[in-house]
């Protein structure tokens, strides 16, 4: 039997990750006939097949999956020990693949990425902004970035930073006009922007201050599904707004906006880089868990 080629392997690995031959074939630089025959030409070789196919979707079968088990670990230290021995200045390269909200790539561009990037040029990182959470592993992504309570239970979970303050803010013009806010339940009379959950649902405003807690489902006529454009439009006078305080903190400071009810503010346990476990971790992932460790995010 015809030892198969690293490309044939990488290929396999590609499209197992993916669960999609188009997609594969993107990251790998390929026509996607040329992956399908690179595919179909290592099975006949083999005499097994692996993977099952259909128009809508491709899944491993159980010679695939016993396949890349025994694979990834191998590819892992094959990338490790090229990474190794290239270049004089032993230059790491490989990929990075991340879900992330567009608040986490903020973040990212503002405090682990700049320094990373110098450091390791020859990491590509390709960040996708999703408000929608996704299985990670099944998408192909080699990590996310989400708040920590929506990271999955079988992940493993790294803080990227502190506890993320939820505040209420509205424009000194809008207030002027209105009744004053003292007490949770006081937005309830306020036209309030109101936030669209990923999932379809819409967002109840949280407060707590000691045994009180409060969970407001607030009225308003405009919704929108970024706490971005939340903040923007409270600047611009539209209504009160309930946004993490990182959202907020470049209209408060040009005080386009203020804060209301401080003495009820909540916080998240913040934002977490999540990857799954027992799996052998790539070198770029590697790496940037480290400069993760080593920034100072917050």
């Amino acid at each position: 039997m015809k030892r198969p080629s690293w490309n044939e392997l990488l290929a396999v690995k590609t499209v197992a990750d993916q669960r999609s031959f188009r997609h594969a074939a993107d990251l790998l630089g390929l026509k996607r006939s040329t992956l399908s025959h690179t595919i179909k030409g290592l099975e006949t070789a083999l005499g097994v097949r692996l993977f099952h196919r259909t128009t809508r979707s491709v899944a491993l079968t159980k010679t695939g999956e016993m396949l890349i088990e025994r694979l990834t670990p191998l590819l892992t230290q094959m990338d490790e020990l090229l990474n190794d021995v290239t270049g004089s200045d032993h230059q790491p390269y490989g990929s990075l693949r991340i879900s992330a909200s567009d608040a986490a790539i903020s973040l990212l561009l503002e405090t682990v990425l700049p320094a990373f990037i110098q450091t390791y040029p020859g990491i590509e990182i390709d960040l996708v902004a999703q408000g929608q959470l996704v299985d990670i592993v099944e998408q192909g992504f080699d990590a996310g970035i989400r708040l920590f309570e929506d990271v999955p239970k079988d992940m493993v979970a790294l803080s990227l930073s502190g506890p993320l303050r939820f505040v209420t803010v509205a424009s000194p013009g809008y207030l002027a006009a209105r009744p004053k806010i003292r007490h949770p339940q006081d937005v309830m009379q306020h036209t309030c922007l109101r936030q669209r959950l990923p999932s379809g649902k819409r967002y109840h405003w949280e407060y707590q201050q000691d045994a009180q807690r409060f969970a407001l489902d607030v009225p308003g006529s405009l919704t929108l599904d970024s706490s971005a454009l939340m903040a923007e439009a409270a600047a611009a006078g539209l209504g009160v707004a309930y946004v993490p305080e990182r959202y907020a903190r470049h209209w408060l400071d040009s005080q386009h906006l203020v804060t209301l009810l401080d003495d009820w503010t909540i916080a998240s346990q913040g934002i977490a880089l999540y990857f799954p476990q027992n799996r052998h971790m790539p070198i770029a992932l590697r790496l940037f868990v480290d400069a993760i460790k080593a920034a100072p995010c917050g």
